[in-house]
């Protein structure tokens, strides 16, 4: 069943956490600074991370506040936002890993392109794959509330790409290290950049165009500021990976009920409901441009298979030697992801 912003908790963790706090008071008080990279009307600011908070704060009785700290108010930039919550800056983030190219190789694997064709599929095997080994390999050190990826990803761009020829000489922004390695495959010059850095980059001329889900366009204006949208039927072009997490030693310092608090707030469902914020304003982004009168392309299966697909190939065989390289089993991720995203669309 799908998990919505209404029920974030199941019916059991929340009986069992009005059993708990009926029966111990909670004494302790903690105030948790909550720090992320964009405007708080923002969907996941405001439909997931605020969602998050008040939850915990109702459910702690006030004594858990949190503060929020949107748009890098806390200072730095969101390439940072990792170590800060391992430093103690913050005590909660949402990031996207992939500004931290190479820090937290298994999550690239949700990365690759034209792998997920489900948001939710791909958010269900995600957070399994942190359960079985991520937790271990890639973040033994900070304590994960969710992890999730957004809906397809596509080009935004000022001239039409039908083509990977139409990409030749067009300076397009990526989000990451596997999204920049695709785009250079495809023939465009990549530009490493995180979202907030868009609108400014495409209205001075610093990019051609950029590599976005429909659900953030909204926050960076950016079909406002190019035409034209380029989708592929079946599975998006790419997605990235992203985490809301907490600083361990803080997590650590909890009393047991306020870490039940915390407990109950995270997890498979709370990671779904990233998912499910993200595909929910797909659909808002995508009437912007609509009511704009913006130019969409629509790239079918049979030309993705015979001119997208293999240009992009050489991704595949390098990340699974490089992960290879670093002590991973490359093919055995792809291979695990693809079987945890099957599963979930069989059964749901």
């Amino acid at each position: 069943m799908k998990t919505t912003r209404r029920s974030l908790m199941t019916a059991a963790s929340a009986l069992a956490f009005a059993a708990l706090t009926a029966t111990s008071a909670v004494a302790q008080e903690v105030t948790l600074k909550m720090h992320q990279m964009l405007p708080q009307q923002a969907a996941i600011p405001s439909q997931m991370l605020e969602v998050w908070a008040n939850n915990v704060e109702e459910q702690s009785n006030g004594a858990i506040k949190v503060d929020r700290y949107p748009a890098m108010q806390l200072g730095g930039v969101p390439p940072e936002l990792v170590d800060q919550v391992q430093d103690g800056v913050a005590d909660v983030i949402w990031t996207v890993v992939g500004y931290t190219p190479g820090r937290f190789p298994a999550t690239e694997v949700f990365e690759l392109p034209f792998f997920v064709d489900d948001a939710r599929a791909a958010t269900y095997a995600y957070w399994t794959m942190y359960e079985e080994s991520m937790r271990e390999t890639d973040f033994p050190d900070m304590k994960m509330l969710a992890t999730f990826v957004h809906g397809p990803g596509l080009f935004h761009t000022k001239d039409p790409v039908e083509t990977p020829a139409d990409l030749e000489g067009m300076k397009i922004r990526g989000g990451s290290r596997l999204v920049n390695q695709m785009l250079e495959l495809v023939g465009a010059t990549p530009v490493g950049m995180p979202v907030p850095g868009v609108s400014e980059a495409l209205s001075k001329g610093v990019i051609d165009g950029t590599t976005l889900p429909w659900e953030v366009t909204t926050a960076v204006r950016s079909s406002e500021l190019v035409s034209n949208h380029t989708s592929f039927e079946g599975a998006g072009l790419y997605t990235l990976t992203f985490i809301v997490a907490m600083n361990q030693g803080v997590y650590d310092g909890l009393s047991d009920e306020l870490k039940a608090v915390i407990d109950s707030n995270s997890g498979l469902d709370f990671s779904m409901l990233g998912a499910d914020v993200m595909l929910d304003f797909d659909a808002r982004g995508m009437t912007i441009a609509e009511d704009l009168g913006n130019n969409f392309i629509e790239i079918d299966a049979a030309t993705v298979e015979a001119e997208w697909v293999p240009a992009v190939q050489p991704i595949y065989e390098s990340w699974v030697a490089d992960m290879n390289e670093r002590g991973y089993d490359g093919q055995a991720l792809i291979d695990r992801a693809r079987a945890l995203m099957d599963e979930y669309k069989a059964t749901n």
